[in-house]
């Protein structure tokens, strides 16, 4: 027996559908900020009294210990996690303020690695906000801040300004950055860019994941026949938020002038070819090992496509800066050559 359904049945299911959904996401934020705002009291409160030698390491375990046989439901009742409290109470002390502010809504897992990794509270409430806004994972906040994303974002050379107006040029700079990190791909110096380019399509991922929020991945060695010729571009990308197309070339060495033309090249074909009337303006991000800021500069004075030009680097700054300079490894070998 056929069950007929009325016409405006399946409209009214996903209107149903969406409303629980919005339901539980709103109860989820709640029980979040509730918890976080219970962790903050009792952080004041060994703030308080933590001033007094009494209060020591000794007697937060055992509060631990007799708050968790007083709730043997409840999680987040370790000794070190009341330390974060503390450090959460200290970091953001007003209590009231938590469910308004970007740290209230973040899960608990993402306000202990901000108190780990961040000493500032400017740089504190600034991940916060971009976790926020960016709905990044632990992961991937944890990877920004080793990253110093703060640092990177918008901050690619370009002549957006003169090649587009200003609002467009405006959005199209905030997706870039400079430089961006690579060392997902696990390569060396001496990589060529189409080694490059396979390890960024065999980890789209985390490729995505270095490019930011919006982007999607459209192909590689994108083919355009121009009156029986055949020219390939590296990657090509989409950005949903922008509803732009942005064409990503690789160099692997110094960045030369010429670059730029290639690359004005490819986003003049995609803006022709590719481009509908509701999309804006294609981009184009070229990505080298090297650069001299000023003749990038002249270089993009002289071209009409919306270019970008940054940097990539194998290695954080961080971790490069931890690792043996070539003359130390040259005496290192040397040394033990000699025993």
């Amino acid at each position: 027996m056929t069950t007929l359904e009325p016409s405006d049945y399946a409209a009214t299911l996903e209107h149903l559908k969406r409303q629980v959904r919005e339901a539980r996401y709103t109860a989820q934020r709640r029980v979040n900020t509730e918890l976080l705002r219970l962790y903050q009291s009792i952080g004041q409160t060994l703030l308080q009294r933590t001033e007094s030698e009494a209060w020591g390491s000794r007697i937060i375990t055992q509060l631990a210990k007799d708050l968790r046989a007083e709730f043997p439901e409840m999680k987040g009742f370790s000794p070190s996690n009341l330390k974060y409290m503390r450090l959460f109470a200290r970091a953001w002390p007003d209590r009231d303020a938590i469910g308004q502010q970007a740290a209230g809504q973040l899960p608990w897992g993402h306000l202990m690695l901000l108190l780990d990794k961040l000493d500032t509270p400017g740089l504190r409430d600034w991940y916060a906000a971009a976790a926020v806004r960016h709905g990044w994972t632990r992961d991937v906040l944890r990877h920004q801040i080793t990253t110093d994303f703060h640092e990177r974002e918008a901050a690619a050379s370009s002549n957006f300004a003169q090649a587009l107006k200003r609002t467009d040029s405006e959005l199209a700079q905030q997706i870039t950055k400079d430089p961006y990190i690579l060392d997902f791909l696990a390569l060396d110096g001496d990589a060529q860019e189409r080694e490059l380019e396979q390890g960024l399509v065999d980890r789209i991922i985390d490729t995505l994941r270095e490019l930011g929020a919006g982007f999607a991945f459209v192909g590689r060695q994108v083919h355009f026949d121009v009156g029986g010729d055949d020219f390939y571009l590296d990657l090509l990308f989409f950005h949903t938020e922008q509803l732009r197309y942005v064409v990503v070339e690789l160099k692997t060495g110094k960045f030369k002038p010429e670059h730029s033309g290639q690359l004005g090249f490819y986003v003049a074909l995609v803006d022709e070819r590719l481009r509908r009337l509701q999309h804006a303006h294609t981009v184009g991000i070229l990505l080298c090992s090297d650069k001299n800021d000023s003749v990038v500069r002249y270089a993009l004075a002289g071209s009409q496509a919306p270019i970008a030009v940054s940097s990539y680097d194998l290695l954080p700054a961080a971790e490069k800066a931890a690792l043996p300079s070539e003359d130390e490894l040259t005496r290192a070998l040397a040394g033990s050559g000699d025993e």
